[in-house]
């Protein structure tokens, strides 16, 4: 039998290692065949998971973790992600790019409800409502993943409360579901110049964006010194400190406000709305709010020192900590609920595509726009520069730009999807 460490600091620091290692051996030429078919975010879940399921980590000492990371590293990682936000730049990417873009989002929002009212009519205890192992819950997260990214979609399970064994699974469709869209897309980057011709696009508008982004790369690339690293470090806590300070005044009279009307009137559309009564809910949107209106500052330069790295390896040390409260086992032992799940993400990425190929066909958008807006949602900051190097090495930081949008809009996004989810249940 396994003796579980329960001293947080030694959990902390084999989460760490764990986490170095995975990173490490992804940056090895001899890992990565591996790593094109298994993510590292992936890995990053699923260790710690493999950590909890065999039991040699205490499930208090991981409850206390997720609750530090979640709370003080992920607001944190949303303003650092932010913080690189180019309003402005986004915006000479020119319409086509915004509109694949608003298209991805939109058709994510919408395609969660729809697919989830098809596999209702097969399976009516799918619209649930009640509990934390409600389905909506849990593709709340999906949809926090696939609009903004992973902070985004740890947001929707803390705001919306779904189980640790629902979330499980959540992440194993996202995965899989995303990875299979993503390597089309990959396909679809080396025959782009045949699918403009079908798509009747006039692709000059690349080419002419390749050039002004290599000119921007060389212009603001700079090696980190200390005191750029402390002043990440403050921009972020410094943010999050002022993100709690606000939801802790806000949270108690919105939601004593909700709960007013919903005595007096329980069938009140309110209803949909009762999370933002929620502390956590207003911590995520004020650190996200937070970080946008900073990138109109001079703080956003200090993303060419790599703010927006630190905020992914706060992202990664919370996704290790969500790990140590998946049970494999337990997850195998439900797979009658899990198949209904699968099920609706591949009808939910279905009606994501058939709606993007359908505008980028009637506004003649080049196929790089329509691959990259899509990613720069389903994929994220991660995995959209992948697909646009596919296109041009140049385009990386395309993907990114789009990708971070994703990030500002993502937490939005994904409330309006649960809330539309949730009128399923009523």
């Amino acid at each position: 039998m396994i003796i579980p460490f329960t001293n947080d600091a030694v959990n902390l620091g084999i989460l760490l290692v764990v986490l170095a290692l995975i990173f490490k051996t992804h940056s090895l030429p001899a890992f990565a065949k591996f790593y094109k078919y298994v993510p590292a975010l992936l890995l990053c879940y699923f260790l710690p998971a493999i950590l909890n399921s065999v039991g040699l980590i205490d499930h208090a000492s991981g409850d206390r973790l997720y609750y530090m990371a979640s709370r003080f590293l992920l607001p944190a990682s949303l303003v650092l992600l932010c913080l690189n936000i180019d309003l402005r730049g986004v915006f000479r990417l020119g319409p086509k790019a915004l509109i694949m873009f608003a298209t991805s989002t939109v058709s994510i929002i919408i395609g969660a409800p729809i697919a989830l009212f098809i596999i209702g009519q097969l399976e009516p205890a799918v619209l649930e409502g009640g509990g934390p192992e409600a389905i909506w819950r849990g593709l709340a997260t999906i949809a926090g993943s696939w609009i903004g990214g992973g902070a985004n979609q740890t947001a929707m399970k803390e705001i919306y409360g779904a189980s640790d064994t629902l979330f499980s699974a959540m992440i194993v469709v996202d995965v899989v579901v995303a990875n299979i869209w993503m390597a089309f897309l990959l396909f679809g980057a080396g025959v782009s110049d045949g699918l403009d011709k079908k798509l009747r696009a006039d692709n000059s508008a690349i080419t002419d964006l390749k050039h002004r982004v290599e000119k921007q790369q060389l212009a603001n690339a700079r090696i980190p010194s200390f005191t750029d690293v402390m002043m990440i470090l403050g921009i972020g806590f410094g943010m999050v400190a002022l993100a709690h300070f606000f939801s802790d005044l806000i949270a108690p009279n919105v939601g004593d406000a909700i709960a007013a009307k919903l005595q007096a009137d329980p069938d009140s559309w309110l209803r949909l709305f009762t999370s933002f009564g929620s502390p956590f809910f207003w911590l995520v949107v004020l650190a996200t709010v937070g970080g946008v209106i900073l990138s109109f500052t001079r703080m956003r330069r200090y993303e060419d020192a790599g703010a927006s790295k630190f905020g992914s390896a706060f992202l990664y040390i919370l996704v290790a900590t969500i790990g140590l409260h998946m049970d494999i086992g337990q997850l195998i032992r439900e797979w009658e609920v899990f198949k209904y799940i699968i099920s609706i993400g591949f009808i939910w990425i279905a009606i994501h595509i058939g709606i993007l190929l359908l505008v980028g066909k009637l506004i003649r958008a080049p196929f790089f726009f329509i691959a990259v807006g899509s990613q720069a949602n389903i994929g994220g900051a991660a995995s959209a520069p992948i697909v646009a190097s596919a296109f041009s090495p140049a385009l990386a930081p395309v993907g990114v730009l789009l990708a971070v949008l994703g990030y500002a809009v993502g937490t939005f996004g994904a409330i309006a999807c649960a809330i539309l989810m949730q009128s399923l249940t009523m």
